[in-house]
């Protein structure tokens, strides 16, 4: 009842002429709010990033996890993770969509999908981060207490001497992995982009026609090929070398890492799954239904609405698949549209 309520309040506002359901429309209609929520978040981690310090535990300075050496040059700078995670998959993503002649509507999607699982991770990371405060392997390089200092006993941030703000303070970012979480984020985005593309987990092609649907299945088992399975998996692959390299420069410890990477994979397959079906979908290289006014990839207007969909990510029409996207008025009878065209 509460659903169908405020179904009815929501179409009712956007039947309204004037600039309230004209703004009510745009809204309702477009991804206004996914980016105006990505805009939020950038906001929020450029906020944390320039002016919140990590609580300081405190430590003792004969403590052996934390005695490991500074490393001054690391194996992936924050410049080369930007350009490794960021930029490569995002250039990556728009070949891809170049090369399988994408409609602009999947161009757009793509790109804020991905946008979002990155700023999604950074944000959250750095969050906890700070509150946590645990100290990194090389705290003590980092702090260079002061040399009356007892050991034995706990003590502060109050009894380091280093001068350089970052490199003190950022000794107490360690969990989680910051270049983990970032990593398997951006890469993993990609490397679910390219298995749905690819269809390398769907079980089955997808159905034009067929007299009924089980014999349909029958015949459109396919074998996948392993050739474009590795092709998959190696964003993946990328993601653990940069995320074992942070132990290797003792920036953290194992748990830190592993942690930061199931963060990061977590992050973004809840980011691709927003505008994508499930990988095993028959119908998993093509997004949910775009907004009311977009062109499909043969030049037909869209009547659907992005919004959630069904447990059952297909329906059976027919004897063949419909896709259940779309947000329905709940007070209005149902009218199942065609089938969203292919590429």
């Amino acid at each position: 009842m509460a659903s169908r309520t405020r179904a009815g309040s929501l179409g009712s506002i956007e039947s309204k002429h004037g600039l309230v359901g004209s703004v009510s429309r745009w809204w309702t209609r477009s991804y206004t709010s996914d980016w105006v929520a990505f805009s939020l978040l950038l906001v929020g981690y450029i906020y944390i990033a320039a002016f919140v310090e990590p609580f300081h535990r405190l430590f003792t300075i004969n403590d052996i996890r934390i005695s490991f050496p500074h490393a001054e040059v690391e194996r992936v700078p924050l410049a080369h993770l930007f350009g490794y995670v960021l930029f490569l998959p995002l250039a990556l993503l728009t070949l891809t969509n170049y090369l399988l002649s994408s409609p602009r509507h999947i161009h757009h999607l793509t790109t804020l999908g991905f946008l979002t699982s990155i700023i999604l991770t950074t944000f959250l990371t750095d969050l906890i981060k700070n509150m946590v405060g645990r100290p990194r392997p090389d705290l003590i390089d980092r702090c260079q207490p002061d040399p009356s200092t007892p050991p034995n006993k706990l003590v502060s941030v109050e009894v380091c001497t280093q001068t350089d703000h970052h490199t003190l303070h950022d000794g107490w970012r360690s969990f989680p992995s910051g270049h983990s979480s970032f990593a398997f984020s951006g890469l993993g985005y990609l490397a679910l982009f390219w298995c749905g593309q690819f269809r390398v987990f769907a079980s089955s092609s997808p159905l034009s026609s067929s007299p009924g649907i089980m014999e349909g299945m029958e015949k459109v088992l396919v074998r996948r090929d392993l050739l474009k399975a590795l092709l998959c998996l190696s964003p993946l692959l990328g993601a653990l070398m940069i995320a074992i390299s942070r132990c290797m420069d003792y920036r953290h410890d194992v748990e830190d890492v592993c942690v930061g990477a199931v963060m990061g994979w977590v992050i973004t397959y809840w980011s691709y799954r927003r505008y994508w079906p499930r990988l095993s979908s028959v119908r998993c290289e093509e997004p949910y239904s775009g907004m009311t006014g977009e062109r499909d990839g043969d030049g037909v207007q869209s009547s659907g609405r992005y919004g959630r969909v069904r447990d059952e990510e297909e329906g059976v029409i027919g004897g063949g698949f419909q896709r259940n996207v779309g947000t329905f008025d709940l007070t209005a009878p149902v009218e199942l549209g065609p089938l969203e065209s292919p590429r």
